[in-house]
């Protein structure tokens, strides 16, 4: 699962269901759990079923639909040849996930020493000097959360696979500018690649799929 994903699903259901009008909003619940027995919020996370079941109910109106809702979103930019894009955080829920991550001080520390290659946990707590007890707790957070995600594994002496993190970030800006918070993010490659939604929205764009970012 993408961290991208996980980030964007609420936010995502949120704004589609501000786009459709309630009636239709009912049609694709129902469909998407009579097809394949989940929510919206958990087929969002499998994009290809959501925009398969708002194909079958909007037709021709659905991609104008979900660019939509990914505009309330996110912001994608496309860097210059050579140079990775970058993502404006839009909806103002998913902004206050990323600050609160990036404010809370134990949490930055976890996602700056992961930024440039990818640990497991014990090596995590042990690089920012953090507790067994509230360390675990913060890692977890950030991967239920989608700001950290896995990136391959690490062989124990013991033949056990332990799974290694990584941000889903690798830059974040944040400014200041008249009043209002801008918040940038540069995602992880893997994260874009991994993102059914970003994946799936990628042929709105004019460099193609989303690898571009």
């Amino acid at each position: 699962m993408s961290g991208l994903d996980t980030l964007m699903a609420k936010p995502f259901e949120n704004a589609l269901r501000n786009t459709l009008d309630e009636k239709m909003v009912l049609k694709v619940e129902g469909k998407i759990l009579e097809k394949y027995g989940i929510t919206i919020s958990e087929a969002i996370m499998d994009f290809q079923k959501l925009d398969g079941v708002l194909k079958e109910l909007l037709g021709a109106k659905t991609d104008s639909i979900e660019k939509e809702v990914i505009g309330k979103i996110v912001m994608l930019e496309h860097g210059s040849e050579g140079e990775r894009g970058w993502i404006t955080i839009e909806d103002a829920a998913l902004a206050m996930v990323i600050l609160e991550s990036v404010g809370d001080n134990d949490k930055k520390n976890i996602l700056n020493s992961v930024l440039d290659r990818p640990l497991i946990i014990s090596d995590i707590l042990e690089m920012v000097h953090m507790s067994q007890t509230s360390g675990y707790r913060k890692v977890n957070a950030l991967i239920q959360g989608g700001m950290l995600i896995p990136h391959g594994f690490v062989a124990m002496d013991d033949g056990k696979r332990v799974t290694r993190y990584r941000s889903v970030f690798e830059n974040i800006i944040i400014i200041l500018e008249k009043n209002k918070l801008i918040i940038r993010v540069q995602p992880a490659m893997e994260a874009v690649a991994r993102s059914s939604v970003l994946q799936s929205v990628g042929h709105w764009f004019r460099c193609g799929p989303i690898s571009c970012i």
